[in-house]
């Protein structure tokens, strides 16, 4: 067996850990959301959804919205436009601003995502977390082992298709 000195490490490397365990569970969801024909990565979820929710917006806006730094914000737009779920039009008053909103095929990913991917993997990471008890690095131990015993999309997936 390989030491994990990421779990060694303890506190010492906390940030690294739940680095580790969010990648893994965008990971599984962006598997299980391909297996459903939704071609969206976990990580650009919470913009589609901040759009929905809010409607057209600026990129400074949906960094504030789901909390992340607005260079990774700008390269996820880029990505959706790519795929063609959005649309970037350039602000009236300033050509620096740019308003993002959901383009028709974004509406729909986000309505089937709601219905048939997200309830699913709410579900899982559910009941993973559901039998959690105890000192805050056991439990981050316990759920990585959970994800090494079925990770994420295995288990959402079984909820979709019992």
């Amino acid at each position: 067996m390989v030491d994990d000195i990421v779990r060694d490490f303890g506190y010492l490397t906390l940030g690294s850990r739940l680095k580790r365990i969010g990648e893994r569970l965008q990971s599984d969801v962006t598997k299980l959301s391909a297996r459903l024909g939704l071609d969206v990565q976990a990580g650009q979820y919470p913009l589609v959804a901040a759009l929905h929710r809010n409607g057209p917006t600026s990129v400074g806006m949906l960094a504030r919205f789901v909390g992340v730094r607005q260079p990774a914000i700008t390269r996820a737009v880029l990505q959706l436009k790519a795929a063609g779920l959005v649309t970037v039009t350039s602000g009236a008053a300033d050509q620096r601003t740019k308003a993002v909103a959901l383009t028709p095929a974004g509406h729909d990913l986000v309505v089937r995502a709601e219905v048939e991917l997200w309830p699913a993997v709410e579900a899982a990471v559910k009941a993973l977390c559901e039998g959690l008890d105890g000192p805050l690095l056991a439990q981050l131990g316990s759920l990585e082992d959970a994800l090494g015993d079925a990770p994420l999309d295995e288990r959402a997936a079984a909820l979709i298709n019992p």
